[in-house]
């Protein structure tokens, strides 16, 4: 996350300073009584009785007269200046959904930039538009919706402080148009994809975003200070007039049907490990509205076989690799659930749930998760049965309670019970976060204290951390203080390391010169570490030390046309005592090794139909030398094809021997509309010696149907291999393969 986005994130709580645009309906003031109206940002108006055709052709009546706003402002690159391009919005509902027009004006159609069609496509690529939709009207989370001007569907779940969750996926529709004049995107948003207090005089916190990607500009309505932007809520504007709104629906049903052909699976000298079959599996999830404010999700007979594989890392270090959720079942809310600090300390790691330590499947035999509010209290609650060779029980309960107007103080426990004996493993927390506003600068003190407690070991194991943030424009800044206990083992946590204590920081600079191209520059003249010592030991000690690393930054930031760029010199201390592998049989010895590297980053934008990047870095590396080199180049063709390559290398020569690690990862999507989509995912890495490919093919008929079509395969490259890929005869003796077809079915009663 870069230095600005951080900023806007950082998180705050303002005086309330709040614009409203009042929902319209077919019946509208007109004239002077409607110009009054948008004059104060609010309008009162009816529901709309009548159809809507999604078109994005604002072609009904109600449109031609409806409030609007247009008031929008850059935050990037002149903050508080008027927009270049003219936008304007308007809004309207009935008792279903609610209706938004985003009309974005550009007298360069040539220029407007469209090169994603894929649900869920990365849009900063493109000119795209956010919506905002803070249906608590709480200032502490909201439904983030997206579009481009090829009506490719982007959607979010924003909560905390800086939580967005792009992996959550709600039941909406988007239609867009394009003319000599710009581009128009009409969205319906059913109130069934929204959680909300049920009544009468309803409202909701509601902003808007525009980005202008050849311009690299981006516009709001509201929240437009550079330590702001759209998941400021503070500064949020509002829907208002909803009248009374009720949840039309309580329950969505999503029956799945699958079938699977695996093939005949082979070691890597060709040797049959298990027989080719058949098999076919039924299952299904549930979404169920306990309450206006309140949803359980249910499932059973789960299965992910839609999922796109992991993608393989080649981990030089002595320390466990954190992979990211992708199963949708464990991604709505599922920051809610959890409390720590992300890839080091986790209290909930949903991947602890259906998956081995290898990432392969275990089954999950049924589930249910309840989350949502109760008045001041966020709660969230999940239970899950897998089998298997791995029959246990999962259940974790959060809760967080809310502070001033963007606080909380929150708890956790969690516990996994075996079947076969195993007895109970328990953890539990407590965190309390405090994002301030002071002096109009960001200011985010954090703590949170767990422990563990593990059938056999005595007593409880402890962790605790706590950080100050300040993330502003100018100046960034960040320091934090670990300490974990050795015996620290939350059930269904993730933990990096024990047994130490960590200080983490950094301080960044980040003037704005707008000349010789450049918009933001970045400095580190205060090095950014990351220190840990023995437990046992002291961070004032270096001699405590067991590993630490230091950047400065000389040089870097990002140009008036997207581009960023860094030059960097770092300094690594790692004090293993123990002899551990690094690559294959090269052995890196017990010992104190302290070495200097040299790092040089350049990143051409998205927004450019054919983009490069390059990384290298370079020096001493365990009393030997390596040099890393990443290379990676895009191709957006035009919105339909997207192709990328990107390649990693690490050279080094140790005295204990030389290695080359190499890791390729490639993709090509073909997109055929904004519902159909063909992806094949190829990586190959010459640790594993193995090329995998992923093919995934996604229908959705209508929104919340779903047609996958997934084929998974894998191949030797070992050189001494008899069947060893490219060659053709490889293909008959995969490592492993398998085709499967799942069909989702969305009910609603």
């Amino acid at each position: 996350m870069g230095p600005a986005d951080r900023a806007a994130t950082g998180g705050a709580f303002l005086k309330r300073s709040r614009a409203t645009i009042a929902v319209t309906g077919l019946q509208l003031l007109t004239g002077a009584a409607a110009a009054q109206s948008a004059s104060n940002a609010t309008i009162h108006a009816t529901a709309i009785s009548s159809p809507v055709t999604l078109d994005g052709r604002p072609e009904e009546p109600f449109w031609a007269t409806a409030d609007s706003i247009d008031n929008f402002r850059q935050r990037e690159p002149f903050e508080g200046a008027p927009a270049t391009e003219r936008t304007v919005v308007k809004v309207a509902h009935d008792a279903a959904a609610l209706y938004i027009l985003v009309r974005c004006f550009d007298p360069d159609p040539n220029g407007v930039r469209a090169s994603q069609l894929r649900r869920d496509a990365d849009l900063a690529s493109d000119d795209n538009v956010r919506l905002l939709i803070d249906s608590f009207d709480d200032r502490r989370g909201a439904f983030v919706f997206g579009t481009n001007p090829n009506g490719a569907m982007w959607d979010a779940q924003f909560s905390g402080v800086d939580d967005l969750n792009e992996n959550w996926n709600g039941v909406w529709e988007v239609a867009v148009s394009r003319d000599s004049t710009g581009w128009t995107a009409e969205f319906r948003l059913p109130l069934l994809a929204l959680r909300f207090r049920a009544g009468a005089n309803a409202k909701f916190g509601f902003n808007v975003r525009r980005f202008i990607r050849r311009k690299n500009e981006e516009d709001l309505w509201r929240s437009y200070g550079r330590a702001q932007g759209l998941y400021h809520l503070d500064n949020e504007g509002a829907i208002d007039e909803l009248g009374p709104l009720q949840r039309p629906r309580d329950l969505e049903w999503y029956p799945y049907a699958l079938g699977r052909a695996v093939e005949t699976e082979h070691d890597s000298v060709g040797r049959e490990t298990r027989s080719d079959f058949l098999s076919g599996k039924v299952g299904a999830d549930a979404k169920l509205g306990l309450t206006p404010t309140l949803t359980a999700d249910l499932t059973v007979n789960t299965d992910f076989a839609q999922v796109e594989a992991d993608q393989q890392v080649i981990n030089l270090t002595r320390f466990p690799f954190f992979f990211p959720e992708k199963r949708e079942f464990f991604l709505e809310s599922g920051r809610l659930l959890d409390l720590g600090t992300s890839g080091r300390v986790h209290l909930f790691y949903s991947r602890r749930i259906g998956l081995d330590s290898s990432g392969a499947p275990v089954p999950i035999l049924g589930g249910a998760r309840i989350y949502g509010r109760l008045g001041a209290w966020r709660v969230g609650m999940l239970d899950a049965q897998t089998g298997g060779g791995d029959d246990a029980n999962h259940a974790v309960v959060r809760v967080q309670h809310d502070l001033f107007d963007r606080s909380y103080v929150g708890a956790i426990a969690t516990l996994r019970s075996g079947t076969h004996g195993q007895g109970v493993e328990r953890a539990g927390g407590l965190d309390l976060d405090l994002p301030l506003v002071v002096h109009g600068a960001n200011v985010e003190p954090k703590v949170w204290i767990a422990g563990s407690q593990t059938p056999g070991v005595p007593g409880t194991a402890l962790a605790w951390r706590l950080s100050t943030d300040n993330p502003n424009d100018l100046f960034d800044n960040f320091v934090s203080l670990y300490h974990i206990d050795r015996r620290f083992a939350p059930p269904l946590g993730f933990v990096r390391r024990t047994g130490i204590w960590e200080t983490t920081g950094h301080t960044n600079f980040m003037p704005r010169p707008h000349a010789f191209g450049l918009r933001q520059l970045d400095f580190k003249l205060i090095p950014e570490w990351d220190i840990i010592a023995d437990a046992t030991g002291s961070l004032g000690r270096s001699g405590d030390w067991q590993t630490a690393w230091f950047e400065w930054r000389f040089l870097g930031g990002d140009r008036e046309n997207g581009d960023h760029f860094e030059v960097n010199l770092q300094r690594f201390l790692d004090a293993p005592t123990d002899t551990f592998d690094i690559f294959r049989q090269v052995k890196v010895p017990p010992g104190r090794y302290w070495w200097s590297r040299y790092e040089l980053q350049y990143f051409m934008s998205s927004g450019r139909p054919l983009g490069f990047g390059a990384f290298a870095n370079w020096g001493r590396f365990y009393g030997g030398r390596s040099t890393d080199l990443e290379l990676n180049v895009v191709w957006r063709g035009g919105g339909h094809v997207i192709a990328s390559a990107e390649l990693t290398r690490t050279a080094a020569r140790l005295p204990g021997g030389g290695f080359t690690a190499l890791l390729l990862l490639n993709r090509l999507e073909y997109d055929f509309n904004t519902r159909a989509s063909l992806l094949a995912f190829v990586q190959y890495d010459n640790e594993s010696e193995r090329v995998d490919f992923n093919v995934r093919f996604h229908w959705i008929p209508v929104i919340g149907d779903d047609v996958f079509v997934v084929w998974n395969s894998g191949y030797t490259t070992h050189p001494l291999a008899r069947f060893r890929f490219p060659e053709l005869q490889a293909l008959s003796r995969p490592l492993n393969g398998a085709l499967v077809v799942k069909v989702v079915h969305r009910l609603t009663s």
